[in-house]
């Protein structure tokens, strides 16, 4: 952990096997972390985030040979997301410019989707096999309703 992440949440939830519980994992902890009146998350960046989060664990599941692992960790601006799977594979886009396939082939949109919403994306080896990969989602806080302040 680096000095900077809040303790993390651990909503009481299902295991995360698909994407849309993680989608519900990642969402419990912002509820869990973000005050919806003192300190409300703005919502245009919790979609970000559970678009990131899709994109990873569907990735994880349709070409890194399964789900092995799910992480969510709070930090006080913004998630960190860590995907462990079962293959070494790194993606060939996954250090690309974020640039958008030229044609639509029915797939090739999630890499650039996730680097252009996430920041400080790694990716390691796990032996004895696999890989995790982490990334940083920012959540600004949004103005508490009735404020009439922007955030």
């Amino acid at each position: 952990m680096r000095g900077d992440e809040l303790t993390p949440a651990r909503p009481a939830l299902a295991p995360v096997t698909t994407a849309a519980s993680a989608r519900d994992h990642a969402r419990a902890v912002v509820d869990a972390c973000w005050n919806a009146s003192a300190r409300p998350a703005r919502e245009e960046d919790v979609i970000d985030l559970l678009l990131v989060v899709s994109e990873m664990v569907t990735n994880a599941i349709r070409h890194g040979g399964g789900l092995a692992g799910f992480e969510v960790t709070p930090a006080p601006d913004g998630i960190r997301l860590a995907v462990h799977d079962h293959s070494d594979a790194v993606p060939p886009a996954a250090y690309g410019s974020g640039a958008l396939p030229a044609g639509h082939h029915g797939n090739g949109y999630g890499w650039p989707l996730i680097i252009r919403l996430a920041r400080d994306i790694s990716i390691d080896r796990r032996p004895p096999a696999g890989k995790t990969i982490r990334v940083f989602v920012p959540i600004r806080t949004a103005a508490p309703p009735g404020s009439g302040g922007p955030a």
